[in-house]
C-alpha cells in the first residue's frame, strides 16, 4: 500500500478577507444591485454590454463569486438540483445520460450536486438529502416510498423526480421499462432459429433492478414457443466468466443474451477461448451498444437503449420548480430495438 507522507504544515499567513459585491462594484464604477443583475444573469434589467464586461473583469481581479446562499434566500428557495450517486455500477450509456442532463440544467441555472449516500437506503437517505435543502432531487433506481417523498417536498424540494420501473406516489415519474429490453433480445434469438436461450443474471448487488426484468422479457418472447431459458448467474470477473464457458457444453446452449454489452464482451472472450464457435454453436447478443461492441470479433449484436433527452429531463424539472403545485407527470421513457451483427 502507497504512504502519502506527513509534511509539515507551512508558516501561516494572514487571510485575505473575501472580496464583496460592494468591492466589485467600487472596481467596476458602478452599483451593488447592477453587479447582482449581471452577475445573477437577469434578464429583466437591460444592462449594456460595456458595463457588463466591467462588472465581469472586476469580480474576475478580485476572485468575487456570488454567494449561492445569499440568493437562495433573495429567491426564496435554492438552486440546487440533487442527484443521488448511483449506488449501483452503471455503464457508459447512463454516464453519458446523466453528463448531458448535468449540461442542461447548468444551462438553466441550475446547481447540479452528486451526493454519496453510501449505506442509507430508501427514506432514510431522503431524509440526508433534505439536510441540503434541494429545490429538486432526482432519484435513479427504486427504494424511495411516498414518505420520502414527503420529507423532501417538506424541506423545500419543489420537484421530485424518480427514474425506476414503477411511479412513486407524490413524485414525478419517468418509467424505464427494462422487460422491454429482454423481450427485444429474446424475440430476436427465437426469430434466428435459436431454442436453448441461456440468459446472464450479474451477481453485483443492486443490478437486479435491471436484470430480473430483462431475464422476465425474455421469458415473455418466448411464451408460445418450444423454446426454453436457462438462468446464468455470473459475476463480472474473468474467473467466473472461465468458469461459465468450461461447462458450455454441458449446458447445452444454442443463444445467450448477456444482460449488457460488457458482460456480452466478458463472455464472449471466454467462450472463444474454449474454442467454443460464435455464432455457429452459440449466439450472443448484449444491450446499450457500446462503440466497443462493434470493435469486437464477431462484432457484437446488441439490443440499443434509448433515453430520455437529458435537455428534455432539465425542462421537466424546471416546469416543476416553477409551478410546484401541478400534478405529478408520469413519461414512459425507456426505448430498445435490435441491432443485428454477426455474433448472432
Amino acid at each position: 500500500m502507497v504512504q502519502i507522507p506527513k509534511q509539515s504544515a507551512p508558516p501561516s499567513s494572514a487571510q485575505r478577507p473575501v472580496p464583496t459585491s460592494a468591492d466589485v462594484a467600487r472596481l467596476a464604477g458602478v452599483s451593488r444591485a447592477t453587479v447582482s443583475y449581471v452577475l445573477n444573469n437577469t434578464s429583466a434589467v437591460r444592462i449594456s454590454e460595456p458595463t457588463r464586461r466591467r462588472v465581469h473583469e472586476a469580480a474576475k481581479e478580485l476572485g468575487y463569486v456570488p454567494h449561492a446562499a445569499a440568493r437562495s434566500l433573495r429567491a426564496g428557495h435554492s438552486r440546487m438540483v440533487l442527484m443521488p450517486a448511483p449506488s449501483v455500477p452503471v455503464g457508459p450509456l447512463y454516464s453519458q445520460f446523466f453528463n448531458e442532463l448535468q449540461w442542461a440544467l447548468g444551462r438553466l441555472d441550475y446547481t447540479v450536486v452528486q451526493y454519496g449516500s453510501v449505506g442509507l437506503q430508501g427514506d432514510e437517505a431522503a431524509r440526508a438529502w433534505a439536510e441540503l435543502r434541494p429545490v429538486a432531487v432526482l432519484v435513479p433506481g427504486s427504494g424511495l416510498g411516498p414518505e420520502g417523498v414527503g420529507v423532501l417536498k417538506r424541506s423545500g424540494a419543489r420537484a421530485v423526480v424518480t427514474m425506476g420501473p414503477e411511479r412513486v406516489e407524490g413524485a414525478h415519474a419517468l418509467l424505464m421499462d427494462h422487460e422491454r429490453v429482454g423481450h427485444c433480445a429474446g424475440a430476436h434469438l427465437v426469430a434466428r432459429r435459436r431454442r436453448r436461450i441461456g440468459v446472464v443474471v450479474p451477481q453485483e448487488a443492486g443490478l437486479e433492478i435491471f436484470s430480473k426484468p430483462r431475464l422476465e422479457g425474455v421469458r415473455r418472447a418466448l411464451r408460445g414457443t418450444d423454446a426454453s431459458v436457462t438462468e446464468l448467474p455470473l459475476a463480472y470477473e474473468e474467473v467466473a466468466a472461465n468458469r461459465l464457458a468450461a461447462s458450455w457444453r454441458s449446458l447445452d446452449l444454442d443463444a445467450v443474451f448477456a444482460y449488457n454489452d460488457e458482460y456480452a464482451m466478458l463472455l464472449t472472450r471466454a467462450l472463444q477461448d474454449e474454442g467454443i464457435g460464435i455464432p455457429d454453436e452459440t449466439a450472443v447478443i448484449g444491450a446499450d451498444d457500446l462503440m466497443l461492441g462493434r470493435l469486437l470479433r464477431p462484432r457484437l449484436s446488441t439490443v440499443h437503449i434509448e433515453l430520455p433527452s437529458g435537455r428534455d429531463l432539465a425542462e421537466l424539472v424546471d416546469r416543476a420548480v416553477r409551478e410546484p403545485g401541478a400534478a405529478p407527470e408520469t413519461h414512459e421513457v425507456l426505448g430498445a430495438r435490435v441491432v443485428h451483427r454477426e455474433s448472432s
